[in-house]
């Protein structure tokens, strides 16, 4: 299989009574969201969406999503999921990056229809998928190419403005198939996602769900409160993609209501380093629970996965490549490094990418070609690889952090932070250990002001936790600023 859509397919011939999706009370088998695919294709293609023409949807996750991404596999058009918490002024930039031409939306429509773009609401959308198994008629449109795109997913970069990253089908069925393979999702599992559909590690459960026959059940995203371990119980949950944040208060939770304990086998994790106290906790709470951590970034979307709980035999692991990739490190010109060398995490597979879109410089600084091997993908990140082909992380050496599970740009909150009234400079401090990333600026107002005001600007779980007001940004000879000095000045205001 080398369309997406044809993952849901199977499915739905394999286990057509079993159910695929559950968000805010409502449940689809896979026949039915097979065939509410199949409605939504023909509602698209309806709205004059074609083959290799760009959907943007801003909604709450929902049965919608996985509909709206079947169905838009089945016309060849390219979709992109944004959070929804999007602001107007991200959104722009994505209208006008992508240029779609159509958004589907309940709470966003002005910027789409102030540019011409057609709005599609969730109304609409829920009407066509009533109907139960029955299917639609198939869309007069040629069949995507395995090649050709299928999502345009939006992720924080080195300048103010996100990037859009290219996936193909190809290298998401792929992907899928690899991840799969690995983790052995179950046909009897229920996975339980706290996770927005913008992230890709929350996006891909949908997939992994259709590949295993599994059940979906979407949470809220982000989920920390007393209501995650009752929502757990009551969706059967044996499965939790779970970032930092929602494991560490799912087992300080499990820790007071010891008498209610979901029947949850297996906890995976991406995107942030996981500690291992949270785990301890989640192990000592939930008997017999597996553990998987994993290593990847949306460009290639997932690069290495352990085995189940090699963290205990392998403290600090990520795993191995997934079958059919490499996964290796690299110094500054690029060449190989030996096992246990420190340098830059490079993937090489089907999984990488097609490349930014319509960001052909951006691209190629990515790419490496030694040896006429192509793709060689620089992650940014960097780490060692043991002997036997374990990935070991070490962190970022540039200014994109990942918090909660998030990857965020430090120069994209800055800009923000500089756009609130009052503020002059502005200089964000990484996450570190248990501290959340602060914001540093110069400002003629508050910190809860600065704050406050930034939520127009950005998206809530990019603002940083504590903001402090100070006289000047220390800065380096060369300009930039100076973070050394910046941590030096954070830690003498605790002092």
């Amino acid at each position: 299989m080398t369309l997406l859509h044809e993952l849901l397919d199977d499915a739905a011939e394999r286990w057509p009574g079993r159910p695929a999706i559950t968000a805010a009370g409502r449940t689809l088998t896979h026949l039915e969201l097979a065939a509410a695919s199949r409605r939504l294709a023909r509602l698209l293609h309806e709205r004059g969406v074609r083959r290799g023409q760009r959907v943007v949807v801003v909604l709450p996750s929902s049965v919608l999503h996985p509909a709206l991404i079947y169905a838009a596999s089945r016309i060849g058009a390219v979709i992109s999921v944004l959070h929804e918490q999007t602001t107007d002024r991200a959104l722009e930039h994505v209208l006008d990056d992508c240029e779609p031409v159509l958004v589907v939306s309940d709470d966003v429509s002005e910027p789409a229809r102030d540019r011409g773009i057609a709005v599609l609401s969730s109304a609409e959308l829920i009407e066509r998928l009533s109907g139960g198994a029955q299917e639609a008629q198939e869309v007069p449109e040629r069949e995507p190419l395995a090649v050709d795109p299928l999502f345009l997913i939006y992720t924080s970069g080195t300048t103010s403005a996100p990037k859009a990253v290219v996936s193909t089908h190809q290298q998401v069925t792929f992907a899928v198939a690899a991840i799969q393979s690995v983790l052995r999702y179950q046909d009897t599992d229920v996975v339980y996602c706290p996770l927005p559909m913008s992230f890709d590690y929350g996006m891909y459960q949908l997939f992994l769900g259709a590949a295993s026959g599994a059940h979906v059940w979407l949470g809220r995203p982000a989920e920390v409160g007393p209501s995650l371990v009752t929502n757990l119980v009551e969706a059967g949950a044996t499965v939790l993609p779970a970032v930092p944040a929602v494991a560490d208060a799912l087992g300080r939770l499990l820790a007071r209501r010891a008498a209610v304990v979901p029947a949850i086998r297996l906890v995976t994790n991406t995107g942030a380093a996981m500690p291992a106290e949270a785990l301890a906790r989640l192990r000592a709470a939930i008997p017999g629970l597996r553990v998987q951590l994993m290593f990847g970034l949306t460009e290639c979307k997932r690069a290495t996965i352990a085995e189940p709980d090699d963290d205990l035999r392998r403290p600090g692991t990520c795993g191995r490549a997934l079958p059919g990739t490499e996964v290796f490190t690299v110094d500054g010109d690029g060449r190989r490094l030996a096992p246990g060398e420190v340098g830059e995490i490079t993937v090489r597979g089907p999984n990488v990418m097609a490349g930014y879109w319509r960001q052909p410089e951006m691209s190629a600084r990515r790419f490496l070609r030694r040896d006429e091997l192509f793709p060689e993908l620089r992650t940014g990140d960097y780490g060692w690889v043991d002997e036997d082909g374990h990935l070991f992380f070490e962190g970022r050496r540039d200014d994109i952090y990942k918090e909660r599970g998030f990857r965020v740009s430090a120069t994209e909150v800055e800009a923000a932070a500089r756009r609130v009234p009052g503020v002059s400079s502005a200089a964000v401090l990484p996450p570190e250990g248990q501290r959340r990333a602060v914001l540093m600026v110069v400002a003629d107002t508050g910190p809860d002001e600065v704050l406050a005001a930034m939520r127009a600007e950005i998206e809530e779980f990019k603002i940083p936790g504590r903001c402090l007001v100070v006289e000047r940004i220390a800065l380096t000879r060369n300009g930039k600023v100076d973070r050394k000095a910046m941590t030096a000045m954070l830690e003498a205001d605790h002092g």
